[in-house]
Parts: C-alpha cells; sequence; structure tokens
C-alpha cells in the first residue's frame, strides 16, 4: 500500500468535523487586526515568531495550559470585521488543504468584549465563512459552543437553534473538561434534543471515561468531541482487546469520534502520533474521523495529520478515504447533502487519485 504523504494527502478530498475558529488564525492576521483594533498583549509582533509562540505554547501536555494561548486569538476577535475576515481566511485555507466540507465551532460568549451581541457574532462569523466558501466550493457550516466552566449553556443552545436554518448545524460545550461535567449544563442538552437539533460534547479529552458516559447517557450527545479516553474501557493485548460496557456501547451505536491526533499529543494525551490510540480504534471498527482541532496552536492542516498518520500506521489512501466517508457520514448537515458530497465528490475524487497513483507506479 504506497503511503500518503503530505502532497498526495493535500490533493484528496476530505472533510473536518472538530476545528476551532478561534484555534486557526492566521499568525499575519492576529498581527493586523491586534494593531487594528488596539490590542496590545500580543507576545510579540514578528510573524513567525509568533506562529513559533503559538505552536510552543501548545505543546506543554496539559490541556488547561493549552488553552491559555487563546487569550490572544479571542482578543483580537472582538469586533464583527475581524469575526468577518478569521472565518473567511479559516473556509480560504481549508479549502486551500482539500477540505471539501467542514464543521467550524467557537464560543459566541467570547466576543463581547466591544459590545456585539450574540447574534452578531454569529452573523459576522456567519458571512466570512459562507463568502469564502462561495469563493471556493468548500461546503461550510457553524457549530455553536457554550464555556463549560460559564453558566450561558442554555443561551447559547437557543442561539444555535435560532440560526439553524442559517448555517449553524450544531451545539457544544468546550473548555477544561476536568471538574466541569457534562451533566451541569442538561437544561441547555435536552433543549436541543427537544428541538430536534445536533449536539456534539467536548468530552474524554483531558478527562476519562465518566465524562464520556455523561455526555451519551445524560445530555445525548450524537458525537464525541475528542473521545479519545474510550480507550480506558478497552483491555488486553493488541489482537485480543477486551471490550468495557461503555466502549461496546460506543462502538456498536457507531457514535463518532471526533479525533484530534496532533492535539493529543500536545496536551499530553499521549507521547507521539504513534502511539495515538487512533490505530487500535481504527483496527477495532470504531466510528474513527480524523481533526485539526486548533490548526494555529498545533501547527497542522488536515493533510498533515493524514500524512503523519500513514507514516505511523502505514495507511494508504483506501484508509483515508474510509476515514473521510466516517466523518461525512457523522456531519451534521442534510442527509441529502451528505450522499451528494460523498457520491460526487468524496469517492471520485479517491478513485482519480488511487488511479493517479497506479498510473505512477507502473
Amino acid at each position: 500500500m504506497s503511503p500518503v504523504d503530505l502532497e498526495l494527502a493535500r490533493r484528496a478530498p476530505k472533510a473536518l468535523l472538530h476545528d476551532h475558529l478561534d484555534g486557526g488564525l492566521r499568525p499575519q492576521t492576529v498581527i493586523e487586526l491586534a494593531k487594528e483594533f488596539g490590542y496590545q498583549r500580543l507576545p510579540t509582533t514578528d510573524v513567525s515568531d509568533l506562529a513559533v509562540w503559538f505552536n510552543r505554547g501548545a505543546k506543554r501536555n496539559d490541556l488547561v495550559l493549552y488553552l491559555e494561548t487563546f487569550a490572544h486569538t479571542v482578543g483580537v476577535m472582538q469586533h464583527a470585521d475581524a469575526l468577518e475576515r478569521v472565518a473567511y481566511e479559516c473556509a480560504r485555507d481549508l479549502a486551500d488543504d482539500g477540505v471539501v466540507y467542514a464543521e467550524v465551532r467557537f464560543a459566541p460568549e467570547l466576543n463581547l468584549e466591544a459590545g456585539l451581541t450574540l447574534d452578531e457574532v454569529v452573523a459576522a462569523a456567519q458571512r466570512g465563512l459562507m463568502r469564502g466558501a462561495e469563493e471556493t466550493g468548500t461546503t461550510m457550516r457553524l457549530i455553536l459552543c457554550a464555556m463549560r466552566t460559564a453558566a450561558h449553556s442554555r443561551e447559547i443552545a437557543e442561539l444555535a437553534v435560532r440560526w439553524r436554518d442559517a448555517g449553524v448545524v450544531g451545539f457544544d460545550i468546550a473548555g477544561a473538561e476536568a471538574g466541569h461535567p457534562p451533566s451541569r449544563h442538561l437544561d441547555a442538552f435536552q433543549y436541543v434534543q427537544r428541538e430536534n437539533f445536533h449536539s456534539t460534547i467536548h468530552a474524554g479529552e483531558a478527562f476519562g471515561l465518566p465524562s464520556i458516559w455523561e455526555a451519551l447517557q445524560y445530555c445525548g450527545a450524537a458525537r464525541l468531541g475528542h473521545g479519545v479516553r474510550i480507550v480506558d474501557d478497552i483491555s488486553g493485548p493488541p489482537g485480543h482487546e477486551t471490550l468495557g460496557r461503555l466502549a461496546q456501547f460506543v462502538r456498536d451505536r457507531r457514535v463518532p469520534l471526533e479525533l484530534c491526533p496532533t492535539s493529543n499529543v500536545n496536551t499530553g494525551v499521549c507521547a507521539s502520533i504513534a502511539a495515538h490510540p487512533i490505530g487500535m480504534l481504527r483496527q477495532l471498527r470504531f466510528r474513527v474521523t480524523v481533526n485539526t482541532d486548533n490548526r494555529l496552536m498545533s501547527n497542522t492542516s488536515m493533510s498533515n495529520e493524514f500524512a503523519q498518520l500513514s507514516a505511523a500506521f502505514g495507511w494508504g489512501l483506501d484508509d483515508v478515504e474510509w476515514l473521510t466517508i466516517n466523518a461525512m457520514k457523522s456531519a451534521f448537515i442534510e442527509f441529502p447533502e451528505r450522499l451528494r458530497l460523498i457520491n460526487d465528490i468524496i469517492k471520485p475524487g479517491f478513485a482519480a487519485l488511487r488511479q493517479e497513483v497506479t498510473t505512477g507506479a507502473q
């Protein structure tokens, strides 16, 4: 099986379910927005140094420390023009990386310091995403997050539902996981369920099985943001694993895992990509998806994630396609649109790449 290098991965049509808007800014944009709107707390105004600073700050093997770097990206995203620019550039950057479908998430409650309303925040981000989508052909949607450390989750859930016909496809809670269980936001998730809307929950990243269990069994999450700690419920030697009740439930129900390998290395979940549980979870046939989480902080892209996974686990184009279709099957966009993207764009795109690789090897 031919390895998938960075260039081949870039040309593959990809689907992305877990990408934070405030975690994917261009370093140059951070500096320019800081100057334009008077944000004076950046550690440096040199583009290369700032990129290194964000990445170095993320590599501290601790989720709470990792999240500290967001003070600066959120700090320059307090005005409508800034939000629209960041969202537009997000759509352009993902399209340039070969992403054909993306759900980008952010927490509107963090963008109110300059006087915007929640609806104005969403409107600005949506304008940017749609402008980028129209120019590139990439399908873009938003997921709205409430901060699990705050008390605004019901308000944000109502905001997400209010925008459901204008580009928002889901609701999430994000932020420090330990000590802030999903059940504290049960009212918001029950509201989302009553409205026949979608939810994904950050769970099983820095905290283990109880977080996953609550997300699924109390809050009714359709997907798990990260969910990597489900491996704590799997035992036994390679090839002879035994699944506990929760792991078996997650696999049998086909609960999608929004895995983010490089980010997990950064936050100390595992020591390296090669040591990431995604290899075992893929082999055990969990509904695994590959995601970026925060492209700026982790200095990554979807192509980089797949190239690294190919090198670590020997995955080829068939594996990348399988993972991409997993993501598309798990997307919150309407079912006919999922089918269209799979049958008209993703499968033909991979078939053409396989033909190229086969012809080139002859």
